[in-house]
């Protein structure tokens, strides 16, 4: 099973990849960073 932060990761780097800027790539940004911090806290 994938663990909740590498998915969040994935969900940001596919968000960096959609042409809609700049919103999607903020989001991505964002998510790559909730995810991080969401893995170190948690773990």
């Amino acid at each position: 099973m994938v663990k909740t932060s590498t998915g969040i990761i994935l969900a940001g780097v596919v968000f960096l990849f959609i042409p809609i800027p700049p919103i999607a790539t903020i989001i991505g940004i964002v998510l790559i960073l909730a995810g991080v911090g969401y893995r170190s806290f948690v773990e």
